[in-house]
């Protein structure tokens, strides 16, 4: 399958935001190297990693005498990018400025478990969180959650390895005219293995959520305006997270978080929140990544009659006649080939 192909406009923009990156990172490793070089730091440590800020980020101590504070802190030019949930080796400063907020320097990147990423308008993929345990894929009733949307999200998910759990929030907020149809759409997903859980963080009714987080690391995903910030609010009210209403005129929501960030919770769960997306391209998969996505075709894939079958018209098509027979959801390969027809032309 072919890469899709960049305009000269957008060429000079990718352009100009690796020049502005490669002068940022410049500016980083001096300021990384000076703090080492200079003698001020204390011993090397464990870290994880709160927040990302540009050239800085949050850094929770995670052991000695430092254990559970936090740390502003620079890192070097030459490490992977570092994300929320990233274990670290780190440094803290003995000197401390006045008017200086990184006290410290992130030296090394400990390996990962897992990594969460999301692919940007030009396919490049984009780490959002890592070491992650659950993924926690929030919709409601508004904004009117899209079964293509959920797909893709499903996809995305199963291509971290890690098996995602669906909550439908405000379930306050349901009225009997769309109970059946969003019964109808967590049907199709409890009936393929996920597990779906519904919730009401504005009536506070979270318990269900908090045992199934236990001590886990989970991430919210899922488009704006679904309430991830404020299940959080629910669960952390010191989080203080900012809610914005759902507009009236697009029932779209407004987006409000603008970097991921780690809460601890009070029973030893670690909560990471994502900003939120309306969309969740999988222009960066190639078509034998998309159908392992959807799962429950698994036992039909590469039955076909023909090799490069393409799952439309052919004759001696396993997924159609799957389909055909009630093995598989109709529904469910009809937006496969969606997803399979976008996969050469993303939505910038």
């Amino acid at each position: 399958m072919s890469k899709r192909k960049l305009t000269r406009q957008q060429t000079h923009r990718i352009q100009r935001i690796q020049d502005e990156r490669i002068a940022r990172a410049g500016k980083r490793e001096a300021t990384a190297t000076a703090m080492l070089e200079s003698g001020d730091l204390a011993v090397e440590e464990e870290g994880l990693v709160m927040a990302h800020y540009g050239t800085q980020i949050d850094i929770e101590a995670l052991g000695g005498e430092r254990a559970g504070q936090v740390f502003r802190c620079h890192l070097r030019a030459n490490l992977e990018h570092l994300v929320t949930g990233d274990r670290v080796i780190w440094q803290a400063s003995l000197k401390r400025e006045e008017g200086r907020d990184a006290i410290g320097v992130v030296t090394a990147l400990q390996p990962r478990e897992t990594l969460l990423v999301r692919p940007d308008p030009y396919g490049k993929l984009k780490p959002v969180a890592a070491n992650i345990d659950r993924i926690l894929l929030v919709i409601s009733p508004f904004p009117e959650p899209s079964a293509l949307l959920v797909d893709r999200y499903l996809v995305a998910c199963e291509l971290t390895g890690i098996r995602p759990v669906i909550l439908l929030n405000k379930a306050d907020l349901i009225t009997p005219a769309m109970a059946p149809l969003l019964d109808a759409l967590l049907a199709q997903y409890s009936a393929i293995g996920y597990e779906v859980r519904t919730i009401s963080a504005g009536t506070g009714q979270l318990q269900d959520l908090k045992d199934l987080i236990g001590t886990q690391t989970v991430v919210f995903v899922g488009q704006s305006g679904v309430g991830k910030s404020s299940i959080i609010n629910v669960l952390l009210p010191g989080a203080a997270q900012k809610v914005s209403a759902i507009s009236d005129a697009s029932r779209l929501g407004q987006h409000t978080t603008t970097t991921a960030r780690l809460f601890h919770l009070p029973d030893g769960g670690i909560l990471i929140d994502s900003p939120g997306i309306r969309e969740f391209g999988l222009w960066h998969v190639e078509e034998s990544d998309l159908l392992a996505g959807y799962i429950e075709f698994a036992p039909f894939v590469g039955t076909c009659r023909f090799r490069n079958c393409a799952h439309r018209n052919e004759p001696g098509c396993a997924l159609r006649l799957a389909a055909e027979e009630g093995k598989i959801n109709p529904a469910r390969l009809e937006r496969f080939q969606v997803l399979r027809q976008n996969l050469e032309r993303p939505q910038v």
